[in-house]
Order: C-alpha cells, then sequence, then structure tokens
C-alpha cells in the first residue's frame, strides 16, 4: 500500500507558552496513519486555508516523490515546524511555533479557530549524532527552541550537552527538559535587535576539534552561514558531526 503523504487534522488546542511562542495541538483520525521518524528534531509542513477563501490547496507528489505546485503557488500556503511532541494512541501532535507581525501562519495560529482544519505531510529529520560522540553542542535562536527541547529529551543521560540560546528577552525563556549532563546559556538580544545574533560568538571558545563533539545548530541563514564557516576552520566539517541548518531568512 502506498504510504500516505499528507494527513488531515483539526485544531484542539492553543495556548502561549512565552509572547513570543504559541502552542497548537492538533488532532483527528486523520493522524492515525502519521508515523514519527522518532528523530529529535524532525519537521512537518502545516498546510492552512487561505483566510479569505477558506480554500486549502496541495501541491501534487509525481512518482519521484518530487512537489509540483499549482501554476497559481501562492495558493498553496504552508511552513516547516518542529514536531514537539506526537502521541499516536491519542492522535494528538503539538507544534510550538514562533509568532511575529505579519507571518501568514503565524497570523493563523493566532486567529484560528478551534475546530479548524489543517493538513500536515510525513515527517522527516536531521539530527544524527554518532553513538560514540559523547558530547554536542547545542545553539538555536527561538525558532530553534523546540527543537533543542525535544533533543534534551531523547539524549541518554550519559551524554553531556552544552545550549546556546538566544531569545528577543528573557519573557521569551521556557523552562528546558531536566537533563544531568545538559547546562544553558541563554542570550538575549539588544533591543529586539535581530541584526546583532552573539551565536556567531560561540564556536571559537568552545572545544568542537577534538573528534568526540557533535554540533547542531539551527537559526537565521546568516547566523549558519557563519557558524558553518566557522566550523569549517576548526576542523569540525565532517558531515558525520554536525548538523547546521537555516530555519528562516530576513
Amino acid at each position: 500500500m502506498t504510504e500516505d503523504p499528507f494527513h488531515e487534522a483539526t485544531l484542539v488546542a492553543r495556548r502561549y507558552l512565552t509572547p513570543g511562542m504559541i502552542r497548537l495541538t492538533f488532532s483527528g483520525e486523520g493522524l492515525k496513519r502519521f508515523r514519527s521518524t522518532g528523530i529529535p528534531d524532525e519537521y512537518i509542513r502545516l498546510f492552512f486555508p487561505d483566510p479569505a477563501t477558506g480554500e486549502l490547496t496541495l501541491p501534487t507528489i509525481d512518482a519521484e516523490g518530487r512537489w509540483a505546485f499549482p501554476e497559481e503557488r501562492q495558493r498553496v500556503r504552508y511552513s516547516t515546524y518542529t514536531v514537539r511532541r506526537f502521541d499516536l494512541a491519542r492522535c494528538e501532535l503539538d507544534v510550538d511555533l514562533v509568532v511575529h507581525d505579519g507571518g501568514q501562519a503565524s497570523d493563523w495560529a493566532r486567529d484560528a479557530e478551534l475546530g479548524e482544519r489543517i493538513v500536515i505531510n510525513n515527517p522527516r529529520g536531521l539530527y544524527a549524532r554518532p553513538d560514540e560522540l559523547e558530547r554536542q553542542i547545542l545553539i538555536a535562536d527561538a525558532t530553534g527552541l523546540p527543537a533543542v527541547a525535544r533533543i534534551l529529551e531523547q539524549t541518554p543521560s550519559q551524554v553531556s550537552s552544552r545550549v546556546f540560546l538566544e531569545m528577543a528577552d528573557e519573557t521569551h525563556q521556557q523552562p528546558l527538559p531536566d537533563h544531568p549532563r545538559a547546562s544553558t546559556t541563554w542570550f538575549h538580544l539588544a533591543h529586539g535587535d535581530t541584526d546583532g545574533s552573539r551565536l556567531v560568538d560561540l564556536l571559537p571558545l568552545e572545544q568542537i576539534d577534538d573528534g568526540k563533539t557533535y554540533l547542531w545548530a539551527a537559526a537565521e541563514k546568516s547566523v549558519v552561514r557563519t557558524l558553518r564557516a566557522q566550523s569549517e576552520e576548526l576542523k569540525q566539517s565532517g558531515a558525520e558531526r554536525q548538523k547546521i541548518v537555516a530555519y528562516w531568512a530576513r
């Protein structure tokens, strides 16, 4: 039987975790066929309806698995998010998303009525720490926070984690899952300025060239570009020992 690439779900709960992040909970019979990869940073695309027409348009998928969009591509409205939690027994899925003015997904997240229908696709994950590496560095801005939280939940107790997170201010911080060998440093953007990220100052100060450290980072595209260049300079460029991903672009 061919795997169904899309799954319908219903918005059943919404709550603010911080002033800048909302948790949406989806449920429904359509999630019975959804299968988590088990990878902690797995992500999905959330397809939501046009607010003007209520129409929800999906891409088609060809025999090679490539997406094809209608001529009016803007009719397909979607954004990509980390799966924060999936409970198959309850057919529930949580997505934590950053909200900001002018974002089509965040506008929908704030305004949608409970009971509204959305569609998600099958998940994919990128985090892949080799078992022999028992130290990891996790770097993220607000968009990567849900993935960091889930990574910590699934990290074995013997693995040490150095976590660096950058938020708008202290009101945007969240409690992270307890882990016996994790330490976290929070940074705050100066006056909410997104142009002066301090995440680009971290790698030269950390020992990542010891062959024993896994590096995972998720942030804005220009920050990620700098982190990749620094990683290469510090000889941490092996694909099996790092995953540095741009979660958004200006």
